[in-house]
């Protein structure tokens, strides 16, 4: 009876591996490369630096964060409203936060999980949260601290994606990706906005179509916003001033020649290295863009790429491609990290 028992769950442990092998070799078939389109990309990655495939098997992976204090990547599953850990010393992906957005009765829903993920200056997770319409913090205990969810008493779109200012300044972006119908909606417009640390909420924005990712210089004196929408599928900057808000705003980089060329994706999450360039998600992968507004190459996912972010030594590129997770080695490092 024990063999029996024994050889029972061998085959169901085999049974249960075999989607995770074919989701793997997927994954490894996709073609990847590294695209050179100015000689300033050279000191940023080497352009046969291989890309390697570390997870595999999600629906829509948002919102990388790399985990310093334990040594592991966080992301966002948003349709599945999860939130998934990498473990670099055993290879393993598991469950990290589950729900990660909407906790309510079950529903069919588009995208009711977290989005966007980023440590806060407190060393608290931060997250845009698209179910339950608001950004919050996970405390140490792990409750779930709302941020905010409106805007002149009424409630936001669906929080996509954040970045924090060293003086405690939350710059988030509002699309309509996570909002459950149409009806549900209470704002017309899809903002830009900033949560101060006292709780206020201040609509920097609403010229834009479709804010997605978000951004800061090193200096923290410009703020970047990718644009998901295919009429006009650009990186914007905006000079940030004294008082937190914004001066008047221009295209860094203009993606339509990618997305005219039917290349994967749009505009989408970024991450900044130390330098000042940006590492955009958009048409082909990751559009690299120096602080001038110049493309210097592109990583080439074969799929679209929803976000990226640095981690381990501040020199790996993580990035999250359709339900694959990828890393290449980078010769910068980026933000938060220091050189």
């Amino acid at each position: 009876m024990k063999k029996l028992i024994t050889c029972s769950i061998a085959v169901s442990l085999i049974v249960g591996l075999a989607p995770l092998a074919q989701a793997q070799d997927k994954a490894n078939q996709i073609e990847r490369s590294i695209e050179k389109l100015d000689d300033g990309l050279d000191a940023l990655i080497d352009v046969n630096a291989p890309i390697e495939v570390i997870s595999t098997g999600h629906q829509w992976s948002e919102g990388p964060v790399w985990i310093k204090d334990g040594n592991f990547l966080i992301w966002s599953d948003v349709p599945r409203n999860k939130i998934s850990k990498w473990d670099p010393e055993t290879g393993e992906t598991t469950v990290f936060m589950d729900p990660s957005g909407y906790d309510g009765p079950k529903t069919k829903w588009r995208e009711p999980g977290s989005n966007g993920l980023l440590l806060g200056n407190d060393g608290l997770l931060h997250a845009c949260d698209h179910g339950n319409r608001r950004v919050y913090r996970v405390e140490k205990d792990g409750t779930k601290t709302t941020i905010a969810d409106r805007f002149e008493g009424k409630r936001f779109n669906s929080p996509n994606d954040l970045i924090i200012h060293s003086n405690g300044d939350i710059y988030f972006t509002d699309p309509p990706y996570g909002l459950k119908d149409e009806a549900s909606r209470e704002i017309e417009w899809h903002g830009v906005y900033r949560i101060k640390p006292d709780g206020s909420v201040t609509l920097l924005t609403k010229e834009m179509t479709r804010p997605n990712g978000i951004g800061l210089s090193p200096d923290e004196k410009t703020l970047y916003v990718a644009q998901s929408d295919k009429e006009a599928p650009v990186f914007q900057s905006w000079p940030i001033k004294d008082d937190g808000t914004l001066g008047d705003g221009k295209v860094l980089y203009d993606t339509s020649q990618w997305v005219k060329k039917g290349d994967p994706g749009m505009p989408d999450g970024m991450a900044v290295d130390t330098q000042g360039n940006i590492w955009g998600t958009g048409p082909g992968g990751v559009l690299i863009i120096s602080p001038e507004g110049k493309l210097l190459g592109r990583i080439l996912m074969g799929k679209p790429t929803a976000n990226c972010a640095f981690g381990d030594d501040g020199s790996t590129l993580y990035m999250t491609s359709s339900g694959f997770i990828c890393k290449v080695q980078t010769k910068v490092k980026g933000l938060p990290f220091k050189d």
